[in-house]
């Protein structure tokens, strides 16, 4: 059973970090924003690749806030979430597991 519960602490670690990364990268999208970046920069290309699959997906369902981008916003909010519960349940299930108390 320590196995599976190594599993789960390996999963969360590296979860927790890929969210982390994903949201500076969405921080650095939106102060993009603000500027008008040479869209052939490589950075800049990779920042809209990354991220605009979510965020075009996130802008579908808000209204029009007469050009105010509000869907950095939510996914930034989506993935603290995300952080705060996901993270802190599966840390909860292995110490669980570790304990026997399940």
């Amino acid at each position: 059973m320590f196995v599976f519960t190594h599993l789960i602490e390996a999963f969360t670690d590296i979860l927790s970090y890929a969210i982390e990364i994903y949201f500076w990268i969405i921080i650095a999208r939106a102060i993009l924003s603000w500027v008008n970046p040479d869209p052939y920069n490589p950075i800049v290309r990779f920042l809209y690749q990354a991220t605009e699959p979510v965020l075009g997906r996130v802008r579908r369902f808000l209204p029009y806030m007469g050009g105010i981008d509000l869907s950095p916003l939510i996914v930034l909010l989506a993935l603290l979430f995300l952080k705060r519960f996901l993270i802190a349940t599966l840390v909860d299930v292995a110490l669980r597991l570790r304990t026997g108390r399940i």
